[in-house]
């Protein structure tokens, strides 16, 4: 072999080797990244879903207790005036966030409820009341609920076995995401609080058919133009995710596990929902070998309505996106997938203060019972 076959041979060799090595760089470095191997002290139960999970980190539906309850572990279902990173809308009861007696809690409120009066002529026990409940909390799709006026401390709540009664209210939501309250759902409610009313021996004294429902339509129209749902986008700028690798950053930046493919961030307020909600492809989270897995983006999301003004939550969530994609190596992008320069995102601050004053205005704060059940 002369010196140039030689060196051809060699050259050849090199290339290949080089070729070779750049395959295996490349597909290293575009491979979903994965969790980095468990730090002392640190167990798998912080990096997955535990179905029995239990705390105020929204291991039901909604994250919310009270309207886990109320819906009977149904969510949200988010509609109406939804936004990329900001749209208009809330409404919350600044002055009454709801009377908590202990697990308990006084539900209905005039300003957001159509609210019956059932006048009984002695007192009602609990386990009586909680017979003649109806099999169904709704009617149409609002929220119904029955509240009993307890004879030792005067206060209203869920009718509970053991306790005593001397009167009754029904209420049913004037409006939610899915609208306004219509004659057809009016006229169910009535049914319902009759039904319950003849159950216990007592009256009924239900509000003017057209009047709630005129109200229930202008507190829609106040509502419709007032809903603020966050969210923004963070996208991997190179290599992919594996879903275990976002659990376990998240979790660096107080994200805890909510559901398959899905963490939040908890309220430090006790019966409050979570402030902030990471979500991603719930089946990748879910498949056989979810490290295999490859994740593009997750979305970062704040309701407004459902979190109270005094948790800064935009700042959180401001803050939390710019943490996670240093770290992951990502970048915030609105929901279509596009970059958003700080320029865009300064001004959303402002504009969710001016919000939070007008829901004020109207005697609606963020973050109360009634925002949350209006909102859900």
């Amino acid at each position: 072999m002369s010196n140039f076959q030689l060196a051809l041979v060699i050259t050849f060799g090199v290339i290949l080797v080089l070729y070779i090595a750049y395959n295996t760089w490349s597909a290293r470095r575009n491979e979903p990244k994965k969790p980095r191997p468990e730090e002392p002290g640190q167990s798998d139960s912080e990096l997955r879903y535990e179905p029995g999970f239990d705390g105020r980190a929204a291991s039901s539906a909604t994250g919310d207790p009270v309207l886990d309850a109320q819906l009977g572990g149904q969510g949200p279902r988010l509609s109406g005036h939804s936004a990329d990173a900001f749209g208009a809308g809330a409404v919350a009861r600044s002055g009454n966030p709801g009377t908590y007696l202990g697990d308990r809690q006084q539900i209905l409120d005039p300003l957001t409820d159509a609210i019956a009066t059932i006048h009984t002529d002695g007192i009602v026990s609990g386990n009586a009341a909680i017979a003649a409940m109806p099999s169904s909390f709704r009617a149409g799709n609002k929220a119904f609920n029955i509240e009993g006026l307890n004879e030792t401390s005067q206060t209203w709540e869920l009718p509970r076995a053991g306790a005593r009664y001397t009167g009754f209210q029904a209420g049913v939501q004037l409006a939610n995401r899915h609208g306004p309250m219509n004659e057809i759902e009016f006229s169910e409610f009535v049914t319902k609080v009759q039904q319950f009313a003849d159950s216990i021996g007592a009256a009924q004294d239900t509000p003017d058919m057209l009047q709630e429902v005129a109200r229930a339509r202008e507190l829609d129209a106040f509502a419709s133009e007032h809903d603020a749902q966050l969210a923004f986008m963070l996208r991997a700028k190179r290599a992919s995710w594996s879903p275990g690798y976002v659990a376990q950053v998240a979790a660096k930046h107080g994200f805890v596990p909510a559901g398959p493919g899905r963490m939040v961030m908890p309220s430090g307020i006790e019966q409050m929902p979570a402030i902030l909600a990471l979500t991603y492809d719930a089946q990748a989270a879910l498949a056989d070998d979810p490290e295999a897995s490859a994740l593009r983006d997750v979305l970062l999301s704040l309701d407004v309505p459902h979190v109270a003004r005094s948790e800064k939550p935009f700042d959180k969530m401001r803050t939390a996106a710019e943490a996670l994609c240093a770290e992951m190596d990502g970048v915030i992008c609105d929901q279509n997938g596009t970059p958003l320069p700080i320029m865009v995102v300064d001004p959303i601050a402002q504009d969710l203060e001016n919000l939070y004053d007008q829901l004020e205005l109207r005697d609606l704060a963020a973050g109360s019972l009634a925002a949350r059940r209006l909102f859900s």
